[in-house]
């Protein structure tokens, strides 16, 4: 009973520690009945996800129309969203030159010149850089193309978010401009649908602690902490500059920005970095982001449901930059010195693919193989981050979403936006009502 006297946030603290126990524990072939703990941990685990993902869609399209329909003015509309795009292009931008700075500082995959034979490298880099080097472009061509949905059905099903976004902002956008009658009752429908949401999501938060323990005592029982021995480099160098962006870059953003505490909005908002780091999912963090946001940071509903949602699907700052630290250290793994305008397309590069990736665990082994492919490197590289690749997904995820909220923050604030992150608020409640 006492435990679940707990804020939310210190319940889910501590499940994330009994799921690094349990996971050392038990490993993956302990069982009780001849049922092994860690398909238990998987099942409970793919229940917690489920039930947050299942909240994504309506949550987003409720959010984001409800949001729009009542910002009013067209006028109002673009300055929202030029700030919204403005903040996300610039931060993103600050997170990949981070990290290509500490990987070229640190040079993880640097070896004695090469660190190809430790890791097993086969492929011969020059004929496959000359294999892929039409690859990239198409696919990056294709993420644009996604953004306009030829069936919004499909794209909701598909789990195709920046097309679902951009739908729902035309409708939200031309709903406050249809005659008072048809406007009100399309208002009160989606305003309807998010209260409803909401409620749901206040449901789906109260076993958090249950899935997050066992989404990571998963994880553990796979890899089991020596997995990351002969990684050790690389992961400290992904670690360090997902550090910088984390406590360096984004609370200066915040307090020369947005004119207010760093401390006082990671406190507000700690509930949602914790299950972005269990869930590794920027879509399934997103209910609790909100959440945080407008009880605890006191942003209006009108800001946080325009940029939060978007911010789940295009900012992704910490996808982007790992998706640096990973293409160039796969190059030094071969021996491949890139130069300066080589460094300029991964950059580019991380910046769009970072765009289109799914806000899902691992979705950015996907954006790293269209990299790759465009720069001609081989793509078995990937091999060389699987395993490492969880726990720093974990990671990024959690600067992701940290980006998404202090941008909401500072928005609100640009807005003129009163009693964000006052102390009243700030830290009072982390859980849902």
């Amino acid at each position: 009973m006492t435990i679940l006297k707990l804020k939310l946030h210190w319940q889910i603290l501590l499940g994330l520690a009994l799921g690094v126990l349990f996971g050392l524990l038990t490993g993956e072939e302990a069982s009780l009945f001849g049922v092994s703990f860690h398909s238990v941990y998987s099942f409970v685990g793919a229940l917690f996800l489920n039930a947050l993902k299942m909240l994504v869609v309506p949550l987003i399209i409720s959010s984001i129309i409800i949001g729009i329909a009542g910002v009013g003015e067209s006028d109002a509309l673009g300055r929202l969203g030029l700030k919204t795009l403005g903040y996300y292009v610039l931060t993103s931008f600050l997170a990949v030159i981070v990290g290509l700075s500490v990987v070229n500082l640190i040079q993880p995959g640097v070896v004695d010149g090469s660190a190809a034979e430790i890791f097993g490298l086969q492929a011969d880099s020059g004929a496959l850089a000359e294999r892929f080097a039409d690859k990239g472009t198409s696919d990056i061509v294709e993420i644009f193309l996604r953004m306009i949905p030829t069936n919004v059905i499909e794209a909701a099903s598909a789990g195709q978010m920046l097309g679902l976004i951009f739908f729902s902002l035309l409708y939200g956008f031309f709903m406050s401009r249809v005659d008072a009658p048809y406007r009100d009752a399309q208002f009160n429908f989606f305003n309807g649908m998010f209260q409803i949401m909401i409620k749901i999501t206040d449901l789906v938060m109260k076993f958090a602690p249950i899935g997050v323990l066992a989404l990571v005592a998963k994880t553990v029982a796979s890899t089991g902490l020596e997995a990351f021995i002969p990684m050790a480099k690389f992961f400290f160098t992904v670690v360090l500059a997902l550090s910088i962006h984390f406590f360096i870059t984004l609370p200066l953003l915040l307090r020369f920005v947005g004119g207010v505490s760093p401390l006082r909005h990671y406190r507000a908002v700690s509930a949602a970095q914790l299950t972005a780091f269990s869930t590794a999912s920027s879509s399934a963090t997103l209910p609790i982001t909100m959440e945080c946001v407008e009880k605890n940071a006191g942003v209006s509903n009108r800001t946080s449901s325009f940029v939060l949602p978007l911010g789940a699907t295009v900012n992704m700052d910490g996808t982007a930059l790992y998706e640096c630290v990973v293409v160039l250290f796969i190059a030094q793994a071969y021996g491949i010195e890139m130069g300066l305008a080589t460094q300029l397309v991964v950059v580019l590069l991380a910046l769009t693919t970072s765009i289109g990736v799914a806000g899902i665990p691992a979705a950015s082994l996907v954006a790293i193989a269209i990299i790759l492919s465009a720069v001609g490197l081989p793509l078995e590289g990937i091999g060389l981050v699987l395993a490492v690749d969880r726990l720093l997904d974990m990671m990024r995820t959690t600067v992701n979403i940290t980006s998404d909220s202090c941008g909401a923050v500072i928005i609100a604030k640009s807005e003129g936006e009163q009693g964000i992150l006052e102390e009243a608020k700030a830290g009072v409640r982390t859980e849902p009502a």
